[in-house]
């Protein structure tokens, strides 16, 4: 995965689709339709690759 990509969050299926907006080591921050700006714990949680619907 890198910036740009679109991801969802396996336990919080609520925040919608996510995409990545940096990268720093370990700590992954996403930007979710409906929870804004999360950072994530690469470490911890496995995002699930995804891609935007179809306009």
């Amino acid at each position: 995965m890198s910036p740009g990509d679109f991801v969802r969050h396996p336990s919080q299926p609520d925040w919608g689709l996510g995409q990545i907006q940096s990268m720093i080591g370990h700590r992954i921050t996403v930007n979710f339709e409906n929870a804004g700006k999360v950072v994530i714990d690469g470490n911890v949680i496995e995002l699930v690759p995804d891609e935007p619907a179809p306009r």
